[in-house]
């Protein structure tokens, strides 16, 4: 048993595990614990963008003759049950002094996720929000990992991600970030998809790096 399976009420009592099985039988029947569970829809919306990409990996792989060792991705799925977990309370601005508003951490990571799958050329593994995410106007640091596919230029990619994630905190968020921080680990061959540019075309263009870690914006 894993810790995702000791902390079920995170996911409001479901594991990976059984948000996987909902996807293989197509969302049928549908199940209202899981629909109507903000933590569930952020982890089926990274599962269902994963196995476009691994199932992209797999077809190479047996192309090539040479399986691959599946262990990167179950530490991916972890990352998505961990990251899916609604965290901390973010606060937005209100519309009124009577009113609060706040987004949580879970979603948030959610968002940084789907905006690096859109950008395209890498899959993104873990993903921290580093500073009090909980006081407005502390300068936050985004942590990720990442792996890109074979024949991507890394430098370029990273930052055509860093500019996507960027953008959606900019769009969604009121978070000060201090830098996008991408760490790249691996390699993988695979036959991927152009990215999706119109997910960061309005935002403001990162610093160039030289490396694989995201200088302050």
């Amino acid at each position: 048993m894993t810790d995702l399976d000791n902390e079920r009420d995170d996911l409001d009592g479901h594991t990976i595990d059984e948000l996987s099985d909902y996807l293989d039988r197509g969302r049928t029947p549908l199940d209202p614990s899981i629909e109507g569970s903000p933590g569930c829809r952020i982890a089926l919306g990274s599962l269902e963008r994963l196995r476009q990409i691994s199932q992209s990996l797999v077809e190479v792989d047996a192309a090539a003759e040479a399986p691959r060792n599946d262990d990167w991705l179950g530490g991916i799925l972890e990352s998505i049950g961990r990251e899916a977990r609604a965290g901390r309370d973010i606060p937005l601005l209100p519309p009124s002094p009577r009113a609060t508003l706040s987004v949580t951490e879970g979603a948030v990571r959610g968002l940084i996720r789907a905006a690096g799958d859109r950008a395209g050329g890498l899959i993104i593994g873990r993903c921290r929000l580093d500073g009090d995410v909980t006081v407005p106007g502390t300068p936050i640091t985004v942590s990720i990992d990442a792996s890109v596919f074979w024949g991507e230029r890394i430098v370029e990619t990273v930052d055509r991600a860093r500019e996507a994630i960027y953008s959606a905190l900019l769009k969604h968020t009121e978070l000060t970030i201090a830098s996008i921080d991408i760490t790249v680990h691996d390699v993988y061959f695979a036959q991927v998809a152009e990215p999706d540019v119109s997910a960061s075309t309005d935002a403001p263009e990162p610093d160039a790096s030289t490396s694989t870690e995201g200088d302050a914006l």
